[in-house]
């Protein structure tokens, strides 16, 4: 199964999580044991799995990600948003999960997360469930 979801960033940089959007569609698929791959074809944005009780640290963590490959630094790139893209890369564009009874395995605090570093756009993330 195959499904692709939208999301709509507000911000240059931000982190939606979506793991509630995940862990509908694994449901919704029947599958009841088996893996499952959330992707993003954006080459400046990632799918990452983050902390989720604490939305400080998604604020903590742009803004390193700001620090560690900053916007007004100059690079070879011919636009404007190299910084974006070494973000993503370093990140990566997806993540594999276990499903087992139906439900997406995730450690106590761990939520699945878009970070988007070269927004406000339109955001694709696909998911794809083996069983």
């Amino acid at each position: 199964m195959l499904k692709k979801l939208s999301f709509k960033t507000k911000h240059k940089s931000e982190m939606i999580q979506i793991t509630n959007d995940i862990k509908e569609l694994v449901i919704k698929s029947g599958i009841k044991d088996g893996t499952a791959v959330v992707f993003t074809p954006h080459t400046t944005a990632s799918v990452i799995l983050f902390e989720n009780n604490d939305p400080n640290l998604s604020r903590d963590f742009l803004k390193k990600m700001a620090e560690f490959a900053p916007a007004e630094a100059k690079y070879a790139h011919i636009g404007d948003n190299a910084h974006a893209h070494i973000k993503s890369g370093a990140l990566g564009g997806s993540i594999t999960l276990i499903i087992e009874d139906a439900n997406v395995i995730l450690g106590k605090w761990q939520g699945i997360y878009l970070a988007d570093f070269d927004g406000p756009r339109e955001r694709e993330v696909y998911l794809k469930i083996v069983d």
